[in-house]
């Protein structure tokens, strides 16, 4: 699906574009509201239409890569740069000193405009005389990725305004903010109500790889239950890991090494991925919705650059603690970690450099081959979102939170790294899943749910940090301009 998604969605985006760049055409409201989604090949437009904006969450006129933004708030990688001037949102997230005029805003409007278009499909679905299958693909995919945009706004600012169907101008366009356990158990709704449809392949066909899958939703709704602590359903998302496991359609690779080269994209461990395609890649700063590549990996680079890798920025680089935690032999630390301690030239490097780089998806020679506008924007590392080694780690953890046995899951992802067994207790699976994801976004949300956050992220444990992290820095400042703009009253969250 990589190539395909990315093609159509270009379509889609021509379509409702306006402005001298493309013909003339009605305006957005006019056709895709009314006239335009009459058919099953237009309505599938439309769910292309509804990925669209994970792309964005790569680069969407700031630097807003949610790995990277989840990750500069834990404790493996700092913030980097060129200075502690450069990119300011970037550090003050890294510091635990966002504003409401100073916080990855993009974020927001990313996701809410992946929920808008998740919703115009989910309307006119109904509508359309088409194959009832198709259809429940359709609507469950939405369902689905209406549920993981809202899975972002809650994890990032918790109480949101929250809305079921898109609003009108009756509604001034604004919805009353909830709590954020009511946003919990609205969208855990949705993704229950998207699973039970039983309308999603287990894993995607070769060459739809990309569209929601029933796994991908098990992951979803395991992610949300696990980050709420809400012990009620674990014996469910248990039950959804298990299903994943006992289905065949997932295994470990067995060189981790090869996860996150190109050759890797969409292997037998790979449940969800975001697609990003350098061959043709439109991608261009001053159009951060043109499809193509990623800006993430040259953000990261090398300084410089090497044989190996090329030119980069030197953002989040890796801390010693993270590269020295790996046991002897663990085949995760030099497949997640390039060591260029020995030969990065100290005097101008970045700020908080450390020589050690996030091989995981840092910028390789060749990387962004075939790009169509600028090359820094346009690299091909997919985004890696959901793995069965998660699944593995998810289950260990579930069946000890619920008094049973894991080991088996858990030895599983040990044995692949070349370690030998460990008892399945819950620290160790946490420091598991510290050592599996080290660069992909997991740590922090680990850390807050499990109520170490307070404990691990502190001044006294970072090198240049003077903020210890609280419970008022759960949740970020909603954007000042957005409520702002709001007719209905917004109250800000703590900072």
């Amino acid at each position: 699906m990589k190539t395909k998604i990315l093609t159509i969605a270009a379509a889609v985006l021509m379509l409702s574009a306006c402005g001298e760049k493309w013909l003339d055409v009605p305006s957005k409201s006019s056709v895709l509201e009314a006239d335009y989604y009459n058919s099953d090949e237009r309505l599938f437009t439309g769910v292309v239409a509804a990925y669209d904006p994970l792309q964005w969450f790569d680069y969407f006129y700031q630097y807003n890569s949610l790995n990277m933004v989840s990750d500069i708030m834990a404790d493996d990688v700092f913030c980097g740069g060129s200075s502690e001037g450069d990119q300011p949102v970037l550090v003050k997230t890294h510091y635990y000193s966002l504003t409401p005029n100073d916080v990855p805003n993009q974020i927001w409007t990313i996701a809410y405009s992946g929920i808008n278009r998740a919703n115009i499909v989910l309307a006119k679905a109904p509508g359309i005389d088409m194959d009832n299958a198709v259809k429940n693909r359709y609507v469950a995919e939405c369902m689905i990725l209406k549920a993981y945009y809202w899975n972002v706004l809650w994890h990032f600012w918790g109480n949101v305004p929250f809305y079921d169907e898109n609003l009108t101008a009756e509604q001034n366009y604004s919805a009353e903010q909830m709590k954020a356990d009511d946003v919990y158990t609205n969208v855990i709704k949705l993704v229950e109500d998207a699973i039970a449809m039983k309308a999603l392949p287990m894993k995607a066909d070769k060459g739809q790889e990309g569209r929601i899958t029933q796994a991908m939703a098990y992951m979803l709704y395991t992610e949300m239950v696990m980050y709420q602590n809400d012990n009620s359903r674990y014996q469910t998302a248990l039950g959804y890991m298990k299903e994943i496991i006992s289905s065949g359609k997932y295994s470990l690779v067995s060189d981790y090494g090869k996860i996150f080269l190109e050759e890797g994209e969409w292997n037998s461990e790979s449940i969800f991925e975001i697609n990003f395609e350098s061959e043709g890649g439109v991608h261009d700063w001053s159009w951060a919705n043109g499809t193509g590549g990623a800006v993430y990996p040259v953000l990261i680079g090398v300084p410089g650059g090497t044989d190996v890798y090329q030119d980069g920025w030197g953002f989040e680089p890796v801390r010693v603690e993270a590269f020295d935690m790996f046991e002897e032999g663990d085949t995760r630390r030099d497949a997640t970690i390039f060591d260029f301690r020995d030969k990065i030239n100290w005097s101008t490097a970045r700020w908080q450099a450390t020589g050690l780089f996030l091989n995981k998806y840092i910028a390789r020679k060749g990387g962004n081959h075939g790009y169509a506008a600028d090359p820094n924007c346009n690299y091909g590392n997919n985004q890696r979102v959901y793995r069965y080694s998660e699944t593995l780690l998810n289950a260990a953890e579930l069946a000890v939170r619920l008094g049973q046995s894991g080991q088996e899951y858990l030895d599983q992802v040990r044995s692949r790294a070349g370690v030998e067994t460990i008892d399945c207790n819950l620290e160790n699976i946490l420091q598991e899943r510290r050592l599996e994801f080290v660069g992909e976004g997991k740590r922090y949300w680990d850390l807050v749910r499990t109520g170490n956050a307070a404990k691990v992220l502190t001044a006294a444990n970072h090198e240049w940090r003077s903020n210890n992290w609280t419970e008022s820095k759960k949740y970020w400042p909603i954007p000042q301009s957005e409520i702002d703009r709001s007719m209905t009253p917004l109250t800000q969250n703590p900072y």
